[in-house]
């Protein structure tokens, strides 16, 4: 070891090998954001909703059918007490007969959404796709 002078560090070499760590964790993120977004992609509810528009319509549609659900979860047929499984045959009746019918869903806000789902479900298993959501009216400012 001699005073006054600095040793020389080698150079460093280039490296020869792909670091594969960033490219892993990139793969495993997708890979999750996919396995999340998959399940949800193919849970919808197929609906054929009515396209609005300017045409006139030359014939009168038919009425709209009401469908009421109170926060006790009891149904309402155009204002008539049903019982649950009463309305899977009503609805049958109105697919044979109007399949175009429109049904008006009125539904209390504190009805929990699995009773919703399920009465969307049956809905939808009697082929009755023309769906409206009543809502109330914002009070107006005093």
């Amino acid at each position: 070891m001699s005073l006054g002078r600095l040793e020389r560090a080698r150079p460093a070499q280039p490296m020869s090998e792909i670091n594969m760590t960033p490219l892993i964790d990139v793969m495993l993120v997708l890979l999750i954001i996919f396995m999340v977004a998959a399940p949800l992609m193919t849970a919808a509810l197929k609906l054929e909703l009515p396209a609005s528009g300017d045409a006139a319509q030359t014939d009168q549609p038919p009425a709209a059918q009401q469908l009421a659900l109170d926060a006790q979860g009891q149904l309402f047929w155009n204002g008539e007490r049903v019982d649950p499984a009463a309305l899977k045959p009503r609805l049958a009746a109105l697919a044979a007969d109007q399949p175009e019918a429109e049904v008006q869903l009125a539904i209390d806000q504190a009805v929990p959404y699995g009773k919703v789902a399920a009465l969307l479900d049956q809905l939808q298993a009697a082929q009755l796709t023309r769906l409206a959501f009543a809502t109330a009216p914002k009070a107006s400012a005093p």
